[in-house]
């Protein structure tokens, strides 16, 4: 398995000298379309009603979950990156920490797969899921993932999609109240002002 694993890393990996075009593309893709999940949750909020509100939380808790499954995988099991292997060509920063499952997917992916089971967000859902694809080529190509932790990815943000949704009850009602305390304080006056909903 950690053959194919590897032989499919180089044939997706970028080349030593790879198209600037293509280079600034996968940057993008790998870095910064990310910024995408807490804009999306903090626009749901401002601009939701008590039923988006709360189903923000079920894909932020989603998130969180598949982040936290993650570290306790990497705990159990530290797989090197491949450049820690010196396999393959790096073309972005990162930290040589344990590369099985991705974060930056699971992240990704926990909070579409989210969105996917909650029947009034499924469209995002479904695009946030298709984007999901070149983001994991992207990392891959850059040097910093192998395929296998984009598989790994996506089966941790199921579970945690699966069970923070099937768990929503048991957490819901009080976070939603802490989250409505925190969002009188900070936006009192836009919520006075009209400009930011209650």
């Amino acid at each position: 398995m950690e053959h194919l694993n590897q032989t499919l890393f180089l044939w997706l990996n970028a080349p030593e000298h790879p198209n600037a075009l293509v280079l600034t593309l996968t940057t993008f893709l790998a870095e910064w379309l990310i910024w995408i999940i807490p804009a999306l949750i903090g626009i749901g909020w401002l601009r939701g009603n008590e039923g988006t509100r709360k189903a923000m939380l079920i894909v932020t808790a989603s998130g969180l979950m598949g982040l936290l499954i993650n570290q306790l995988i990497g705990l159990a099991w530290s797989h090197p990156r491949p450049f820690m292997i010196g396999l393959g060509h790096m073309l972005i920063p990162h930290v040589a920490d344990s590369s099985f499952p991705s974060d930056h997917l699971t992240l990704w992916w926990s909070v579409a797969l989210s969105f996917l089971l909650q029947q009034k967000l499924r469209r995002a859902g479904v695009a946030l899921a298709l984007l999901g694809a070149p983001i994991a080529w992207a990392r891959i190509y850059l040097g910093v993932h192998f395929p296998l932790d984009m598989l790994g990815a996506i089966a941790v943000a199921a579970l945690s999609a699966w069970l923070t949704l099937r768990a929503a009850d048991s957490y819901l009602g009080p976070s939603y109240q802490l989250a409505s305390g925190i969002h009188r304080r900070l936006f009192g006056r836009l919520i006075t002002l009209g400009w930011v909903r209650d």
